[in-house]
C-alpha cells in the first residue's frame, strides 16, 4: 500500500539532522563547494602517479572533440600504434577516424530501415518499435562493428580523409539524420502494413539511401578511394606508396586479421554466466557483416589476460563507465577518489552486479590501456591513453587505479592466442541473445 511523506515526518527528519554537531559546518561546506570537492581524497592523487612498470610507447593522443566516437578513436589508435612501430613513422601519425564514420553511419541507417522492416508486423508502442526509433543511428559503437567495417571498407591514414566540422561536432548532423530515418520508418512501416509488394518497398528504401548517402557526403565529404600515401620516418627517410586502396593499405600498413581479436566482457550478474558468449538483439552496423559477440568471464581472468596482452607489446581496447569516480583534469580514474558516503554519512555502496542490475552503471566510453604498474606480482594501477585531446590529464593520459578497474571496467578486447584452449573453446560458443537494451550493448548508445 502507498504511503505519502507526512508533515510530521519531515519535522522528525529535521529533527534528527538538528541533533547533528557537525550538520551546519557540513553543509556550508557542500553548499559552497560541491559534493566532490568536499568529499576529495588527496591521497588518491598521490597514489596514482603515472609511473608504470610496463609502459608501451604510444605518442600523442588524438582528439575526438564533440563527438561520441570513442570506440573508433580507441580501435584506430590501437592499430596506429602498429603501424607507426613497424615503420618507424615520424610525427603525430593518425588514421582517419572520418573514413569509419562516414561508412559508419552509412551501414548503421541501413541497419535500422532493415530493422524497420522486420519489426512492421509489431505494434508502434511495442519496446522493440519504440528502442529502434528512440535512436536510430548514434556516434557510439563496438569493437566488432568496427572489425565489420574495416573488413568491408578498409582503412586510411588521416591524410586522405580529414576530420570536418560535422564528424567533430556531430550533434547538428545526427539530429537531421534522426529526423529523416524517422520519417523513412514512417513510410516503410506503412507500405508494410499497406501490403506493399518487395519490389515496391526494396525500391523505396534505395532512394532513402541514395539521400542518406548524399546527406553524408555533404556533411562528412566523400570518401577515399584512391591516394597516395607518403611520410618520413624518424631517420628523416622519404617514403612514398601510390594509388592506395584502402584495403591495400590496410593489407600494406597494418597487416593484422582481426579475426584473431575477440571481445571479452566482465558482468557478474546472474542472467550471464561465465564462460559462455553473448550478442545484443538490435545491436550492429554492418548486415550480413560481423556480429557483436562477448565472452563472460571473471574480473581476475579479465585482468590476467590485459596483463599477458600489455608484456607481450600491444595495448588493450577497453569500455568502462568514466564517468564513475573520474577526474579529466588530473587524469585520474579511482573508486577512492571521493569520500561521498562518509560525507553524507549513509551507505552508498552496490556490487559490480548490483550496478548493472540496476542501472547505476554502464559502460559509455572506450579507451585504451598502454601500460600497468606491477607490484609483488600484482598490478597496482593502469596507464591509459584517452581521445580527449593533450590538454586533460597528463597529455592526455589517464591513470586508473587497481580497484577502479575491477569495479568499472566492463570490456576489454583479447588476441585469441592469449586465452588457454579452454577459453579459446568458450569463446567458440554460439552466443545466447541478449535483450536491446542489456547493458552490455550500452557503448554502442552514446
Amino acid at each position: 500500500m502507498s504511503k505519502s511523506i507526512k508533515f510530521d515526518d519531515i519535522k522528525n527528519y529535521q529533527s534528527d539532522l538538528d541533533k547533528r554537531s557537525d550538520a551546519k559546518l557540513v553543509g556550508r561546506a557542500v553548499s559552497h563547494q560541491g559534493v566532490n570537492a568536499v568529499s576529495a581524497n588527496y591521497s588518491s592523487e598521490i597514489a596514482n602517479k603515472p609511473v608504470f612498470s610496463i609502459e608501451l610507447e604510444t605518442g600523442d593522443v588524438a582528439n575526438q572533440k564533440r563527438s561520441g566516437r570513442c570506440w573508433t578513436f580507441a580501435a584506430l589508435n590501437t592499430l596506429r600504434h602498429r603501424v607507426a612501430n613497424e615503420f618507424n613513422l615520424k610525427g603525430n601519425f593518425e588514421l582517419s577516424q572520418n573514413y569509419i564514420n562516414f561508412w559508419d553511419k552509412f551501414e548503421k541507417s541501413n541497419f535500422f530501415l532493415e530493422n524497420i522492416l522486420n519489426t512492421a508486423n509489431k505494434k508502434r508502442t511495442s519496446r522493440k518499435v519504440a528502442f529502434l526509433l528512440a535512436t536510430p543511428q548514434q556516434d557510439g559503437g563496438q569493437w566488432d562493428m568496427l572489425c565489420a567495417l574495416v573488413e568491408k571498407y578498409g582503412v586510411v591514414p588521416q591524410s586522405a580523409m580529414a576530420e570536418t566540422y560535422n564528424s567533430n561536432n556531430s550533434a547538428d548532423l545526427n539530429s537531421v539524420l534522426n529526423l529523416k530515418l524517422r520519417r523513412d520508418a514512417v513510410i516503410l512501416r506503412n507500405l508494410v502494413n499497406d501490403g506493399a509488394d518487395k519490389d515496391k518497398i526494396a525500391a523505396q528504401k534505395d532512394q532513402m539511401l541514395n539521400e542518406i548517402y548524399r546527406i553524408l557526403v555533404y556533411a562528412l565529404g566523400e570518401p577515399a578511394k584512391h591516394f597516395d600515401f607518403e611520410y618520413r620516418d624518424k631517420d628523416n627517410k622519404y617514403h612514398i606508396a601510390k594509388d592506395l586502396t584502402p584495403k591495400k593499405f590496410y593489407e600494406k600498413y597494418i597487416q593484422l586479421d582481426l579475426e584473431d581479436y575477440v571481445s571479452l566482457i566482465n558482468s557478474p550478474t546472474d542472467d550471464k554466466p561465465y564462460k559462455k558468449t553473448y550478442t545484443v538483439e538490435l545491436l550492429g552496423n554492418v548486415v550480413g557483416g560481423r556480429q557483436v559477440k562477448h565472452l563472460n568471464l571473471s574480473i581476475d581472468d579479465f585482468e590476467k589476460l590485459a596483463i599477458k596482452q600489455l608484456k607481450n607489446g600491444e595495448t588493450v581496447w577497453f569500455g568502462s563507465d568514466v564517468g564513475q569516480a573520474s577526474d579529466r583534469q588530473k587524469g585520474i580514474m579511482d573508486d577512492k577518489l571521493y569520500s561521498r558516503a562518509e560525507l553524507f554519512d549513509t551507505d552508498l555502496d552496490l556490487t559490480k552486479a548490483e550496478q548493472l542490475d540496476y542501472s547505476e552503471s554502464m559502460m559509455d566510453h572506450a579507451m585504451v590501456i598502454t601500460g600497468v604498474d606491477i607490484v609483488d606480482g600484482k598490478p597496482t594501477k593502469w596507464k591509459v591513453e584517452n581521445s580527449w585531446g593533450n590538454k586533460v590529464g597528463n597529455n592526455g593520459y589517464f591513470v586508473m587505479s587497481e580497484s577502479w578497474f575491477r569495479k568499472y571496467v566492463y570490456q576489454i578486447v583479447i588476441n585469441k592466442k592469449y586465452l588457454s584452449d579452454d577459453l579459446k573453446k568458450a569463446q567458440a560458443q554460439d552466443p545466447i541473445l541478449l535483450d536491446p537494451w542489456d547493458p552490455m550493448g550500452t557503448l554502442a548508445k552514446f
